[in-house]
């Protein structure tokens, strides 16, 4: 953070401003966001805690995943009353965005 400073001075500053930090061991993060979802994959998590307020800060690789429209549940009631197979409920829960009974209806 600041050249010629080493590790145990900038922690023993930090303490006197009241500022902590916290490692974090995590394997993923998610970001839940409309329609997509951001994917964090092995990141470095830490969590700052200063005046009161806390802050994480996350690094790492990133990956964007369409959001479903539809629970796996969902899947599983069309495949149940239609009768038809996981990808064939699958895709017509996407054709349908999702309407369960537009679903079933159709694959009935």
């Amino acid at each position: 953070m600041f050249p010629g400073m080493d590790a145990k001075k900038m922690q023993a500053a930090m303490k006197q401003m009241g500022i902590s930090q916290e490692e974090i061991n995590s394997n993923r993060v998610v970001i839940e966001c409309e329609g997509e979802n951001i994917v964090i994959e092995n990141p470095s998590v830490t969590k700052v805690k200063m005046q009161g307020q806390e802050t994480w800060q996350i690094s790492g690789e990133e990956t964007v995943e369409v959001a479903s429209k539809f629970s796996e549940e969902d899947v599983k009631l069309v495949m149940e009353k239609s009768g038809k197979s996981e990808d064939v409920a699958r895709e017509t829960l996407e054709k349908v965005g999702g309407d369960l009974t537009e679903a079933i209806m159709e694959l009935s």
